[in-house]
């Protein structure tokens, strides 16, 4: 089976400083993939590697089976992405932004209207659509943020920090959706973050620490008898 995100051998540098250091990990179709790591831990220059923002000659990504170096548009076209920083024209409603995302997609009339209503129902915002952007909460942009990266109907979707600066309950709610949609919709999802408490038993778990991956797999046998939280701060407590 293809994976639906391989990395392989990934290193980069700010000059003298090493951000990542040969970073490999493969993602299951279907799987939810937690990659966690304090602030620092190289999860932002992953994701601008795994999006293009950044390139490097120093190892491979590939997304549902297309190279990232030698077809770009085909892995970027089956990828899917929310990043921390917030990216909706507020100015605009729920549905003319997820329209204007699909026109950029090359999507437009019925089709472009079907998959907007179809992800709108999938993160149960379709009754606010006519709604700006600008009277939501930090919850309900965050839905309509993934809901947009769903239009186009990637295999792959990556969310950098996407709770940050929401409360508890919200964090649930949004962390069960993206659950969701890699149990029901087959969705390969990798959702960094730094809080343990986003992470389930059955993640399949990335830790990622000073640019490495100090370990890799189902987050409870890696936890073992302790917390997540407990066990992951004793291994970021140490040097990479």
């Amino acid at each position: 089976m293809t994976p639906g995100l391989s990395v392989q051998n990934l290193s980069y540098n700010y000059g003298a400083r090493k951000a990542l250091d040969d970073v490999t990990f493969t993602v299951e179709p279907g799987a939810f993939c937690a990659l966690l790591g304090p602030n620092g831990a190289g999860k932002s220059t992953l994701f601008a590697l795994l999006t293009r923002l950044f390139t490097t000659a120093s190892g491979q990504i590939a997304i549902a089976g297309h190279d990232m170096t030698t077809v770009p548009r085909r892995a970027l076209a089956r990828m899917g992405v929310v990043f921390q920083a917030q990216t909706l024209d507020l100015d605009l409603t729920i549905r003319q932004n997820l329209t204007y995302f699909a026109a950029l997609h090359g999507l437009s009339g019925r089709d472009a209207s079907n998959r907007i209503d179809a992800s709108l129902d999938r993160l149960a915002i379709r009754d606010r659509a006519s709604e700006k952007a600008r009277s939501l909460n930090g919850g309900h942009r965050r839905r309509t943020e993934i809901a947009r990266a769903l239009i186009h109907q990637p295999d792959v979707l990556l969310l950098d920090e996407a709770t940050v600066g929401l409360d508890a309950a919200t964090r649930e709610a949004i962390t069960t959706h993206v659950h969701d949609l890699a149990a029901t919709d087959g969705i390969t999802v990798l959702w960094a973050t730094h809080l343990t408490d986003e992470v389930r038993d059955t993640d399949r778990l990335v830790i990622l620490h000073q640019g490495r991956i100090m370990q890799d797999g189902h987050a409870g046998t890696l936890r073992g008898d302790a917390s997540l939280q407990q066990h992951f701060l004793t291994l970021t407590a140490k040097p990479a």
